[in-house]
This record gives structure tokens, C-alpha cells and sequence, in this order.
């Protein structure tokens, strides 16, 4: 990250004064866009060996074994002892060392599409997938739907495709179908990515209205992706939120005062208002956000109160996702984060990204605790 305000001493001794996330503008170049599609720092050291299948929901475990199936077809190892080939014949004709099929050679669908409700593992399993791939790193992809926009936008779309076109897996989490703009040029893109022999890996958002019982609708991005969407099998996860299964309530918001004395105490802490930095927020283009809380060891929010619309509340869900990825716990005076969101846009069509932000920042809130308690 670059920035001309941001102060340089990311990890200054506890007791000097916190960092600010509004005194930072950071600069991404593109070439670091394409460097960094990987999977975050919370998904780094993840593999199926890790995902802990609830046993009362049979669709994990078998989740599991399927994308176990398309890593070995993709050139990455199978369990020992199983014998799998490739799940969907990627396991042979892939002479251009690509995982493209030869011409004349096996075809069929050349993806999968992760379906399922916020909290029931979908990003561990894609990044388990991306770890097992038995590819070097610069030859598979791994990012958010906003990340890969972002990269078209960066590079422009042919040198994307030239760009993406060596890879044998791109990975993508958080499918948007929210932007029809964004969505027929994700779609065109990865048309030609598939043709070029690249296979795909997709987790979604669902569509404006679609409410549900906290799912993402497969229906949904099948119809959205329209002429890709013979190249994807459906996997179907079911399951409750797994980041509150079984943990106690996420603590109560603190005082102005813990958290500031939190934040002085703390190596490498942020301290804002959270108002003054909903601000900053409409400044940065959500691309940047990453880059914004860059070595930042825990970020210390006071006032935290509701987002007062709906541009606000899109622009919080995105840090929210970058923090958690990133796993730096929050710390916070103001209202719950349970009441960050009218109910009006709790009942409405971005429902599941509020609910999905709801739940990662009280993680985030349950990490923070021993912050206070350490000051």
C-alpha cells in the first residue's frame, strides 16, 4: 500500500497514538491486483482436512468429496488411496498442461457452483479447492467478484483475458448479481477464460428481492451467467451459520473510553469515529478497502451507530468482508452490530450481504474482546 497521509509505523510500540483508517488512501497498482488473487490471510492455512462437516448435514461431507474429486481432475492429489480421477474428466486429455480438453476430447461442465447460506463454510471449501489444485500459484486465481470487476476495469477486458487465459483454475467468491452491468461482463469474460481451457469455481450473492431462508439462489446465478451455465454442477451445502454455532453471544459494545485506551494500548491499532470513516469510505473505491486496513493489527470504532442508507450500508459490508478475511478484530462503542441495519433493509434484497456482514463483524467482535480485557 501506498499513501501520502498513511503513517508509516504499522506496528509502533503500544502506547503511542493509534493509526486512522480515514488518514489513508491507498494506492493499488494493477500489477498488484493480479498478484494478489489469492486466498486472504483467514483462508491461507485452510484445507479440506480442516472443514469440520457438521454430521447433521450430509451435503457438506459430500461437498467435500466432490471438490476433493475436481482438485485431483485439475492435477491436484486425491486422498490416498482412492483412485479418483478427474470428477469431470479433467483427469485426462490435458496435453497443453492447462486442463484444457483436447479438441475431440472430453467436454462437459467445467465448473462448480458452491450453493448455499452465509456461515456454512463456502469460502473454505473454494480456497481448500485453490490450496489442493497441484498448480504453481501464478497459474490459479483466487478472488471476489468485486476483485476480478476490478481487474477488468485495471487492465481492460482483452488483457484480462490474455491475462487469465494461462490459468488452470480462477476461483470466485461472492458472485454479485445485484449489477446486470457487471454480471454480463463477468459472464463474457469467463465464456472466454472456458474456452481457453480455464476451469471455474463460484460461490454467489443472490439477486435484488430474492429473499429466501438464507440461501443463494443456484436458480438464480445459472440464469444470470445464461450460456455459461451448462459449464457449472450445482453443489448444495447445506447448514446454520457455523460462527455462532455453539459460541456464546458476541460481547456487548464497549465505552468511548475502553476503546480509545484499547487502541493506545494495542500495537498497530486504527482508532476512528465510525461516522468520520463511513465518510472516508465513500472516498476509496471498494477495491481499495484491502489495501486501506493493511497492517492494521485490530481497528478501535467508537459512535458506532445505524448506516443511515443503503450506498452506505454496500460500502460497510465490503470492509466488513476485508476485515474478515484479514482477521482483525473490531472493537466498538456505539450501538450492536445486530442494529447497524434498518430492518427495512434487513427484509430487502441485499438481506444476505447485511446478514452476512452482521455475522462476520460479531466474530470480529468476539476476537476483539481480550483487547479490553488485556488494557
Amino acid at each position: 500500500m501506498s499513501s501520502s497521509t498513511a503513517p508509516s509505523g504499522l506496528s509502533s510500540p503500544a502506547g503511542t497514538a493509534p493509526l486512522s483508517l480515514c488518514a489513508r488512501e491507498p494506492h493499488v497498482p494493477a500489477d498488484r491486483l493480479v498478484a494478489e488473487m489469492v486466498p486472504p490471510p483467514r483462508f491461507d492455512a485452510v484445507r479440506f482436512a480442516t472443514y469440520l462437516p457438521d454430521p447433521d448435514q450430509p451435503s457438506q461431507a459430500e461437498a467435500v468429496r466432490v471438490l476433493e474429486d475436481f482438485a485431483a481432475g485439475l492435477g491436484g492429489t486425491s486422498p490416498a488411496g482412492s483412485g479418483r480421477r478427474g470428477f469431470f474428466g479433467f483427469g485426462r486429455n490435458r496435453g497443453n498442461g492447462r486442463g484444457k480438453a483436447a479438441k475431440g476430447g472430453v467436454s462437459g461442465p467445467r465448473g462448480i457452483y458452491l450453493d448455499g447460506g452465509y456461515g456454512v463454510g463456502k469460502t473454505h471449501l473454494l480456497a481448500s479447492l485453490w490450496h489442493a489444485t497441484d498448480a504453481e500459484p501464478s497459474r490459479k486465481a483466487f478472488g471476489t467478484f468485486v476483485e476480478l470487476t476490478n481487474l477488468v476495469g485495471a487492465l481492460g477486458f482483452q488483457k484480462t483475458v490474455e491475462t487469465l487465459s494461462g490459468h488452470r483454475l480462477l476461483c470466485i467468491d461472492e458472485f454479485e448479481l445485484d449489477d446486470p452491468g457487471d454480471t454480463v461482463l463477468v459472464s463474457t469474460l469467463l465464456g472466454r477464460l472456458v474456452d481457453e481451457g480455464v476451469a471455474l469455481a463460484a460461490t454467489s450473492n443472490t439477486l435484488p428481492g430474492k429473499l429466501g431462508e438464507g440461501r443463494f439462489a443456484a436458480a438464480d446465478f445459472l440464469r444470470e451467467i445464461q450460456g455459461l451455465a451448462a459449464h457449472f454442477r450445482t453443489l448444495r451445502i447445506d447448514g446454520e451459520d457455523y460462527r455462532h454455532r455453539g459460541l456464546p453471544q458476541a460481547p456487548a459494545p464497549y465505552s468511548d473510553e475502553q476503546v480509545t485506551a484499547a487502541a493506545h494500548t494495542t500495537a498497530g491499532a486504527s482508532l476512528d469515529d465510525f461516522s468520520d470513516l463511513l465518510e472516508h469510505l465513500a472516498k476509496v473505491h471498494p477495491s481499495r478497502y484491502g489495501a486501506l486496513t493493511e497492517g492494521v493489527a485490530a481497528v478501535c470504532l467508537t459512535g458506532v451507530r445505524p448506516v443511515p442508507d443503503q450506498s452506505t450500508a454496500l460500502r460497510l459490508v465490503v470492509l466488513a468482508d476485508r476485515l474478515y478475511d484479514r482477521e482483525v478484530p473490531v472493537l466498538a462503542s456505539g450501538v450492536p452490530f445486530d442494529r447497524l441495519f434498518s430492518e427495512e433493509m434487513l427484509k430487502g434484497g441485499y438481506r444476505k450481504k447485511y446478514f452476512r456482514a452482521i455475522s462476520r463483524l460479531t466474530a470480529l467482535a468476539r476476537d476483539a474482546k481480550g483487547l479490553v480485557e488485556a488494557e
